[in-house]
C-alpha cells in the first residue's frame, strides 16, 4: 500500500501515530526509544512506503521537538557543572579529529579538496538530544559522563559553526578572518550573557510568578512561563548564529534549581511535551533518508564515513576524558556518546548542498553516516557500557 500525504493535517497525524507508536513498541522490547521512531521513520518515508517526505513543515515540527527536548535536558544540569576546562579540551578535540578524518577519507574516495572540508565539517558536531535522551532513559543525567557529554557538546557545536563558515569560505574561494571573529564572539556573548541573565534574574522572575495571585488562581502559569523562556532563549540563539537547541538547552540550564510552592511542576509538564514531540523529532530523521538513491560505491563511501565518524569521536573525546582521570568505562562512554551527529550534521550538510559545495549522493553519504551513528550509539551505551545500569527491571 503506498499513498503520500498532501495535507499538512494528514501528515502530522501520520508522524505522530507513528513516533508514539515507536516509543510504546521500543519501552515494551527494552530498547532505547530514538532507535524504534528512527526506523520506523525510514518505513513511512520515501525509502519504503513512502507516506509522508521530509517538507518544510515536517522540518519544522522536528525542530520544535529537538527544541523541547533540550530544553527538558537542561533541567536536569547545574550551569556551574558544565563550565569545566576539561569539557572544553574533550570539545575541541572532538572537533579537530573528526574534522580531520572526515577530510581525508573523503580525499580518499576522490572528492575535491574544497568538499571534501565540508563533508569533515559534518563530522564535527554532536547532536546532544540523541545521547541526552539514551542517558536520561538510563537515570544517568545527573552522573559525571553526562555532564562531560553536554559540556563538551555544547563547546563542540560552537566550534563546528566556525568550522562550517571556515569551510563555506573555502568552497566559495574566498576565506575572510572578520565575519569568522564576529561568530566566536557572537557565541561567547550569547553563552556568557544568557546564562547570567538566566541565573540571576529569570529564576527571580519565575519565583515572584509562583507567589502571585495568578498562579495560585491558575497554577499551570508557572508552566507556561518556562516555556515561553525556552523559545526566547532559542530565538536569541538563532539571532546570534548558533542552533536554537542551544538557546532552549541554556533556558533549561537557567532554570535547573527552581523549586515551586504554588504553581504546577514545569519540569513534568515540559517533559509530556518532550515524549510527543521529541519522538517527531527522532522519525523525521528517518523520514529525511532515500535509500533508492544508493548506489555501489556511496554504499562502501557511507561505511567508511560512519566508521570514521565513530572512531574519531572516541578517540578525539574519549582519550582526553581518560587523560583528565575518568575510568575507561566512562572515558568510552564519553567516545561513544558523542558520536551521534543526527540533525546538526544533517543541517551542515543541507547548507552545503543549497551552496552547491557539495552533490546529491554527497548529501546522502552524510544523511546516512548521521542516521547509522544515530542508531549505533544509543544501542551501544544501553547494550554494551551501561548494560547492567538499565532503567528497567
Amino acid at each position: 500500500m503506498e499513498f503520500h500525504s498532501d495535507t499538512i493535517g494528514l501528515e502530522m497525524s501520520i508522524m505522530l501515530f507513528v513516533a508514539l507508536g515507536g516509543y510504546l513498541i521500543a519501552s515494551r522490547i527494552r530498547q532505547p526509544a530514538v532507535v524504534g521512531q528512527i526506523l520506523l521513520g525510514v518505513v513511512i518515508g520515501p525509502s519504503l512506503l513512502n507516506w509522508v517526505s521530509y517538507s518544510t513543515f515536517v522540518s519544522n515540527l522536528a525542530q520544535l521537538g529537538a527544541t523541547i527536548l533540550l530544553f527538558v535536558v537542561g533541567l536536569e544540569f547545574k550551569l556551574q557543572d558544565l563550565m569545566k576546562i576539561r569539557y572544553a579540551i574533550i570539545g575541541l578535540f572532538g572537533v579537530i579529529f573528526p574534522w580531520l578524518g572526515g577530510y581525508f577519507v573523503a580525499v580518499a574516495f576522490d572528492f575535491e579538496p574544497s568538499r571534501a572540508v565540508i563533508i569533515g565539517v559534518a563530522l564535527t558536531a554532536t547532536s546532544i538530544a540523541i545521547t541526552a535522551d539514551v542517558l536520561r532513559e538510563l537515570g544517568r543525567l545527573e552522573s559525571a559522563v553526562a555532564q562531560a557529554i553536554i559540556g563538551a557538546a555544547v563547546i563542540d557545536d560552537v566550534l563546528a559553526l566556525l568550522a562550517l563558515a571556515v569551510a563555506t569560505q573555502i568552497g566559495t574561494g574566498a576565506v575572510e578572518v572578520a565575519p569568522l571573529l564576529i561568530t566566536l564572539l557572537k557565541a561567547i556573548l550569547f553563552l556568557g550573557v544568557g546564562a547570567f541573565v538566566g541565573a540571576r534574574y529569570v529564576t527571580k522572575l519565575v519565583y515572584r510568578l509562583d507567589e502571585s495571585t495568578l498562579t495560585k488562581r491558575y497554577p499551570e502559569v508557572v508552566f507556561v512561563f518556562a516555556m515561553m523562556m525556552a523559545f526566547l532563549y532559542s530565538i536569541m540563539a538563532e539571532y546570534m548564529g548558533l542552533s536554537a537547541v542551544i538557546g532552549a538547552f541554556l533556558a533549561g540550564v537557567s532554570l535547573e534549581g527552581v523549586h515551586l510552592k504554588h504553581g504546577r511542576n514545569f519540569h513534568e509538564g515540559s517533559d509530556f511535551l518532550r515524549i510527543v514531540f521529541g519522538a517527531v523529532f527522532f522519525v523525521s530523521l528517518g523520514i529525511l533518508v532515500d535509500l533508492t538513491t544508493f548506489t555501489t560505491a556511496l554504499v562502501w563511501f557511507c561505511i567508511a564515513l560512519t566508521v570514521v565518524a565513530v572512531a574519531t569521536k572516541l578517540i578525539g573525546c574519549g582519550l582526553p576524558a581518560l587523560l583528565a582521570g575518568m575510568t575507561v568505562r566512562d572515558s568510552l562512554a564519553v567516545g561513544t556518546g558523542m558520536a551521534p551527529r543526527g540533525e546538526i550534521a544533517m543541517v551542515i550538510a543541507v547548507i552545503a548542498l543549497e551552496a552547491g559545495i557539495i552533490a546529491q549522493p554527497s548529501y546522502v553519504a552524510l544523511v546516512v553516516m548521521s542516521l547509522l551513528t544515530t542508531i549505533i550509539v544509543p544501542l551501544a551505551l544501553r547494550n554494551w557500557i551501561f548494560k547492567d545500569a538499565r532503567r528497567y527491571p
